[in-house]
């Protein structure tokens, strides 16, 4: 049975869809032909506003973190030999704070099938029992439904696929870059949360991440991940004034 044809499944994609048309028609005046992908970034910034919440939240719970992190040290310090002890401990210190160590992680969750949805749309030739229309769409002569890794397996290469995602995945890289160097103060805080040493490399590695992503997708999807890598940056340097992070002090 196809997964897309399960109702709730093929309602989210028809509606998605819809919306998707919709945004594109309307582009169409301004942006011609690149009206579709121009309707992917209004897209893609429109869920952002909707999540500014959840990136308040989630500065807030950094803020949280680099001023329990010196606490976390000492309980490491005093628990080290008693593993148990120091998560009934560290998770005792959050409940007193009135704080989560999984605070801050609603963007990536609620992104997570927002993205999927938007592979969905540009992978399947047939949305809700119609044809998909948005496969006809393109960006400077590259397909929205196009893929590098896809067009490099089969063999379908062109210089104008090559440019444009060149281009997306190099900002891509260079967000990633900008965000490593200017929040690493944030992550060595994080080194006083149990398990804090895994933490630093999995930040490390998911700075990257998005752009092995953008490798698979259609370049719908890489666009929309491009947005939104590039708003969650500037949105934590707005937020990071408002919720400024301390140096930890040792204990």
């Amino acid at each position: 049975m196809d997964p897309l044809s399960f109702p709730p499944i093929a309602a989210t994609l028809d509606a998605a869809y819809a919306l998707l048309m919709g945004l594109a028609d309307f582009l169409q005046p301004v942006a011609g032909a690149a009206s579709a992908a121009l309707a992917i970034v209004v897209l893609t910034l429109l869920v952002r506003t909707i999540l500014i919440p959840t990136g308040i939240a989630q500065a807030r719970a950094e803020q949280t973190r680099a001023r329990l992190a010196p606490k976390l040290r000492a309980l490491q310090r005093r628990y080290k030999n008693d593993r148990e002890r120091m998560s009934r401990e560290t998770m005792r210190l959050y409940a007193d704070e009135k704080a989560s160590p999984f605070a801050g992680c609603a963007p990536v969750l609620v992104q997570a099938p927002i993205v999927g949805v938007v592979y969905a749309l540009f992978l399947h030739p047939v949305i809700a029992g119609h044809a998909n229309a948005l496969l006809t769409e393109q960006l400077f002569g590259v397909a929205l439904g196009a893929s590098l890794v896809g067009s490099m397996s089969s063999g379908t290469v062109t210089a104008p696929v090559a440019l444009v995602f060149g281009v997306v995945l190099v900002l891509i890289l260079l967000v990633a870059e900008v965000t490593r160097r200017l929040f690493r103060p944030e992550v060595e805080a994080s080194e006083g949360v149990p398990g804090g040493e895994a933490i630093t490399r999995m930040a490390g590695f998911l700075q990257y991440g998005t752009a092995v992503v953008a490798l698979f997708v259609p370049l719908a999807a890489a666009l929309y991940l491009l947005v939104t890598v590039a708003w969650t940056l500037v949105q934590r340097c707005v937020l990071r004034r408002r919720f400024p992070v301390e140096p930890a002090t040792s204990t």
